[in-house]
């Protein structure tokens, strides 16, 4: 466009001139801006799909950062996710992530499902993962999917999920049926004391952010770059 625009600003008559001159400016810049845009690194792409503790839980810009600086490489993390939402919800969802070709896919969708309210059954809830799981596979085969579980519930946001554990081990079975990753969260979580728990997740579902950020991300970087940061 550029050249073009040079192009129409010469004199009609002196065309023939500048001609090859102008040709040849314009194969260098093209060059340079080439050589430029290849010396700039491939973003790693990692979507998250997933409820609130996706869509307000705070820890994807540590988790971009702390990557980043583990692989030397820039990270990108994009969410698709909504407060409230189940795995029924998720599986209109596909589309969205398969438009955004990620590397990566991190999958949080059993707490809504838990609870008592929604009446999406165990059985329910472990077909609609399979079904995700099998949808993004097919359609993002390069793709590395990770399921996670996410915090512990407290107070009535636990009362009213009594059979959660039950649905992340459905969730963690479809996973691994696949040969695809698990990550439990819960463990780092429950080492914190029944105090500072309460303090990190005050409405017992929800943590803080910055707090989500010092728990989630060093988990999922030790996962996701293993032994290799700094290489």
């Amino acid at each position: 466009m550029i050249c073009l625009q040079f192009w129409r600003a010469v004199p009609i008559e002196r065309r023939p001139v500048y001609g090859l001159v102008l040709f040849l400016a314009c194969l260098l810049m093209l060059s340079a801006v080439r050589n430029g845009y290849a010396d700039r690194p491939v973003p790693l792409k990692i979507v998250a799909i997933g409820t609130s503790l996706t869509a307000r839980g705070g820890w994807q810009p540590a988790l971009e950062t702390e990557l980043a600086a583990c692989l030397q490489k820039p990270v990108k993390v994009e969410s698709v996710a909504k407060s409230g939402e189940t795995s029924l919800w998720a599986l209109t969802q596909i589309d969205r992530v398969v438009a955004e070709q990620p590397d990566i896919i991190l999958i949080e969708l059993y707490a809504n499902d838990a609870t008592l309210h929604r009446f999406v059954s165990l059985a329910q809830s472990r077909e609609n993962i399979g079904d995700i799981l099998d949808q993004l596979r097919q359609r993002l085969p390069q793709a590395r999917i990770i399921v996670m579980a996410m915090n512990p519930f407290s107070g009535l946001r636990g009362l009213i999920r009594p059979f959660v554990d039950s649905y992340v081990s459905a969730h963690e079975a479809e996973a691994q049926k696949r040969g695809l990753e698990f990550v439990d969260h819960r463990p780092n979580w429950e080492r914190l004391t029944p105090d500072d728990l309460a303090t990190a997740i005050p409405d017992g579902v929800h943590p803080l952010p910055d707090i989500a950020a010092k728990i989630i991300a060093p988990e999922l970087v030790k996962r996701i770059a293993g032994n290799n940061c700094g290489e």
